[in-house]
């Protein structure tokens, strides 16, 4: 349950998922007519299923902020526990807002409306079967996209002399440090680190690759494979895979928090 599943943490995707459901309630409730709806009239066809489609891509936006903490919580990763447990929150506030809706909006002065567990076994439920596939399968979607453009993502380490350099994929990288006139990389093989060093100054390689983030005048590390913060004796690191240890400079210091937190690329 805790193994890692795909995500993407891209703000505008998720966006295009909220539109995605909103239209799809919509067409839902249009066409199926469940108990409710099959009572409007063509009017109110036209004025309360919009407004269920846009409250449904509503509450989806409105979680992104609990996505996001679920997000840093677990150190930038996501599992598969956190997918359900978003997806679950979801279902439960969006229904109470559905209810809402229908209470206050459809039929504010009705004597008698529909209970609560009628317009679950009857409305809710079955909307739920329905419309939650197209959350999961998008959110999925963009997360394999997400993990595949990584996996492209190669890089090439150049060094000062003509047959030196090093060609790896981008998450391969776990730090860079400077060494008087060369680089030390420190790189991932299979499941072995590996060191290689390059004649090259680390401020070429910074300016090179943004997506490396500087933490020190002589440490570049790559986000991916960031683990937990350590503080000691006044002094933060960073610990990377393999136990990589990475002291941060006050400097860098607030930078590498909102980098390392962001749920963006």
């Amino acid at each position: 349950m805790r193994r890692l599943y795909p995500f993407d943490p891209l703000f505008k995707h998720h966006i295009l998922i909220s539109l995605l459901l909103a239209i799809w309630i919509f067409v839902f409730l249009y066409f199926t007519k469940p108990l409710d709806v099959n009572q409007f009239s063509a009017n109110e066809k036209l004025l309360f299923l919009p407004g269920y489609g846009f409250l449904g891509g509503l509450c989806y936006l409105i979680f992104l902020p609990f996505q996001s903490f679920l997000y840093s919580k677990n150190d930038t990763k996501w599992t598969l526990i956190s997918e359900l447990l978003f997806l679950i929150s979801f279902c439960i506030v969006a229904v109470a807002v559905a209810r809402l809706f229908y209470l206050f909006v459809v039929v504010p002065n009705e004597p008698n409306p529909y209970t609560l567990g009628y317009m679950l076994k009857t409305i809710y439920f079955p909307a739920i079967i329905t419309i939650l596939p197209i959350i999961i399968i998008s959110r999925f979607a963009f997360g394999k996209y997400r993990e595949k453009k990584i996996e492209d993502h190669k890089i090439e380490i150049k060094g000062e002399g003509n047959y030196e350099g090093l060609r790896l994929q981008l998450n391969d990288v776990v730090s860079i440090q400077s060494s008087d006139n060369y680089i030390e990389v420190l790189y991932i093989v299979g499941k072995d680190l590996k060191k290689t060093l390059i004649r090259n100054k680390l401020s070429v390689i910074d300016d090179e690759f943004p997506e490396l983030l500087r933490t020190h005048r002589s440490h570049l590390v790559n986000p991916f494979h960031f683990l937990q913060w350590k503080t000691e004796n006044g002094k933060h690191f960073l610990i990377l895979n393999h136990n990589v240890e990475v002291p941060i400079s006050k400097t860098y210091l607030n930078h590498i928090k909102a980098s390392i937190h962001s749920t963006t690329n």
